[in-house]
């Protein structure tokens, strides 16, 4: 069968890896090593997907510029003190595995930093199976489209034949302007209702169910 999407392209944290708690808790501890208001699991939560600065702005709008350093450190001590016993979503490899086997091309659009994909896709053991990757601190952040245009551009397919998958609304908004289909998952770390407000083409609420929508639609 003719492949709908020729491009699959998919968020890393809360989409392909349960980390959205964990990130959740370093934004809030990191916050109180500098003293300033924690902030809620909700507000840490719907920063999950942008770049490091944009996500601390909003979730810690307190944070004087010239604190952004010291914040960031204390946010990658807090995260990547756990990070290597993050787990991927279940069936997360055979998903990926079994999609690079029918002949789509894949690719990872995220708010991490390069140094945080490369690391989590060593110790995730998903890193052979993706064509091209694209990170927060060498593009523009989320719902921005550059991530998204670059890799079409890269691997020189067209906007029609592009799915972008996502946990959040940044991951939606960033397909929306790029001209590309999205699809929500909402296992990840925005809520239901949000993800729908943004009209995906479906929001699937378990990873058997993201496998099941891909095998039929994709």
């Amino acid at each position: 069968m003719a492949k709908r999407f020729e491009l699959i392209v998919f968020d890393w944290d809360g989409t392909l890896m349960d980390s959205a708690a964990a990130i959740v808790r370093a934004i809030q501890a990191s916050a109180a090593d500098l003293g300033l208001p924690v902030p809620s699991d909700a507000r840490a939560r719907h920063v999950i997907g942008l770049g490091l600065n944009d996500a601390l702005h909003y979730a810690v709008p307190e944070l004087a510029e010239s604190d952004y350093p010291r914040m960031v450190e204390r946010y990658r001590y807090h995260y990547l003190s756990g990070d290597d016993q993050l787990t991927l979503f279940d069936g997360t490899v055979e998903l990926i595995a079994g999609l690079r086997e029918r002949g789509h091309l894949l690719a990872v659009a995220t708010g991490k930093s390069r140094k945080g994909l490369e690391r989590a896709l060593s110790f995730s053991g998903l890193g052979e199976y993706f064509h091209a990757t694209r990170c927060a601190d060498e593009c523009f952040s989320k719902p921005h489209p550059a991530m998204l245009d670059e890799l079409m551009d890269e691997l020189g397919v067209a906007q029609a034949s592009c799915l972008m998958i996502g946990d959040t609304t940044h991951d939606l908004q960033m397909a929306k302007n790029a001209g590309v289909a999205g699809l929500a998952v909402s296992f990840g770390a925005h809520p239901v209702e949000q993800l729908q407000a943004e009209v995906p083409l479906a929001c699937v609420h378990t990873p058997a169910e993201l496998r099941e929508w891909l095998e039929r639609n994709a």
